[in-house]
């Protein structure tokens, strides 16, 4: 069976249109990281996106993104990348002839439909909810995707005054995607289909 080695993924242009975030205003930066949290757990991606592949030995090999349109297909031979077409697979991949190294270019990402109208399914939806909640709550302070620490003063209606502190371990972000509940809904799409 044939391994990957290596994967290159360049940023989508654009990530799809952020959900509503009940009470919550994202900027399209804070929705961008979070769709990027998102994407490093899952193998699906809905905004199209280069993607290059280095893959060795022989055997079966899968495109390890959905979907994904492979665009050229090379193997490393005398020194050089030469272009190749290998046989189709009995999984759906690729069936690779020899060791390789191989190079496979693709798009990973639906080519289809344009950014602004793509819709992921509901429960990614909601796992970008859960995972903003986490991230940007309370609401007022948007800075916290970014901050350990925040301050505040806030005045009740009687006149008084409460200091506010909110703190979080550096490593928070790391775990923020189990953390926050949204792992829980992105189970069907950490493998390939």
């Amino acid at each position: 069976m044939a391994t990957t080695i290596r994967q290159v993924e360049e940023k989508p242009a654009a990530y799809p249109p952020a959900p509503t975030v009940s009470g919550q205003s994202l900027t399209p930066d804070d929705a961008a990281v979070l769709w990027q949290r998102l994407e490093s757990y899952i193998v699906h991606r809905w905004t199209p996106r280069q993607v290059v592949w280095t893959v060795e030995g022989e055997g079966e090999w899968t495109p390890p993104l959905t979907p994904a349109d492979v665009t050229s297909v090379e193997v490393w031979e005398s020194g050089a990348w030469v272009a190749t077409t290998p046989p189709a697979g009995p999984l759906g991949g690729y069936d690779f002839p020899g060791d390789g190294p191989y190079r496979v270019m693709a798009t990973a990402g639906d080519t289809g439909v344009p950014v602004e109208e793509v819709k992921p399914p509901e429960d990614v939806l909601w796992a970008f909810r859960r995972l903003a909640a986490y991230c940007v709550s309370p609401a007022r302070h948007a800075n916290l995707l970014s901050a350990t620490s925040v301050e505040e003063e806030e005045r009740a209606g009687d006149g008084s005054t409460a200091r506010l502190s909110y703190e979080r371990p550096a490593t928070w972000l790391g775990r923020a995607i189990v953390n926050s509940g949204a792992a829980d809904l992105l189970r069907t799409y950490r493998r390939v289909p």
